[in-house]
């Protein structure tokens, strides 16, 4: 058959989108591998589908797959080109939407400058919410990596609907990103992977950030690692409640007050192309 798709990214994290409401596929893992290959693929860092909702209060269900094949619990880059993609495809003329994910409802809102607003719900901060291995709660933690590496990391555990570790560096141009985030990735303390992110702080406004994202590797930007790092450094004490974060493709907008406040992040969703592929 032949398969619909919309190339889009959010900052370079770049996304192969697929209507699954019009149209119907079996996406499994070998398939979505292939399709991820940047030389005999289309190339992408998450494959993101659009399926009719589950729940009523829901505009549509958020699936997102890694190139790896395996299933990721949230993308905040991708829930941006996400309503891009339904307002484009005609599927709503929505300005905000409600998503229903694996990990539960986000919101996204098109904003009257193009971008777009998305609503991450609260960060889960307690170790079985994570998950990751601990006896409590805690704003750092050492992480041992040996054998593998002599050193011993400091680390925020957080969730934003998917699970992150933040380590603060000196500079994000030298952190060990490709050596250090596969050792975390699979560190057997956090027993569902976890993404890896290196936040260098710039004032209390402003961060740069590299993530190395579980199931696919270093990206141009993480929109969930943008989060994860501004709550790491607003408990930290750190951290103004609004702070620019500068990652690899761009930068992003994150607000989180603390305590029951919602984290929001805001920043741009791209159309590269559509193409039609034999699967």
């Amino acid at each position: 058959m032949l398969l619909r798709f919309t190339k889009m990214h959010g900052l370079g994290n770049d996304f192969m989108m697929v209507d699954l409401i019009s149209q119907r596929v079996t996406l499994d893992p070998e398939l979505i591998r292939g399709l991820s290959d940047r030389r005999f693929g289309v190339g992408f860092d998450q494959l993101l589908t659009v399926r009719p909702p589950a729940r009523p209060d829901s505009d549509f269900r958020y699936t997102i797959y890694n190139a790896d094949g395996s299933e990721a619990e949230q993308c905040g880059n991708g829930a941006r080109c996400f309503l891009r993609f339904v307002r484009d495809e005609g599927l709503t003329t929505k300005s905000t939407i409600r998503l229903e994910t694996s990990n539960g409802n986000i919101t996204c809102k098109l904003e009257k400058d193009g971008n777009v607003t998305v609503d991450m719900g609260q960060p889960a901060l307690q170790p079985g919410r994570i998950p990751f291995v601990a006896d409590s709660p805690q704003i750092n933690y050492d992480l041992s990596l040996a054998p593998e590496c002599p050193d011993v990391f400091s680390i925020s555990a957080v969730n934003v609907g998917n699970p992150h570790a933040v380590i603060t560096v000196p500079s994000v141009d030298s952190a060990p990103v490709q050596e250090v985030g596969p050792l975390i990735e699979h560190h057997s303390r956090f027993p569902e992977g976890v993404n890896v992110g290196f936040m260098e702080i710039m004032s209390r406004k402003r961060i740069r950030l590299r993530v190395f994202e579980r199931g696919v590797g270093e990206t141009k930007a993480c929109g969930t690692g943008a989060c994860a790092a501004v709550v790491a450094g607003r408990l930290q004490g750190v951290l103004d409640d609004t702070v620019d974060v500068e990652l690899t493709g761009g930068h992003l907008s994150v607000t989180w007050a603390g305590d029951n406040d919602t984290i929001k992040m805001t920043g741009p969703a791209c159309k590269v192309y559509e193409g039609r592929l034999q699967v």
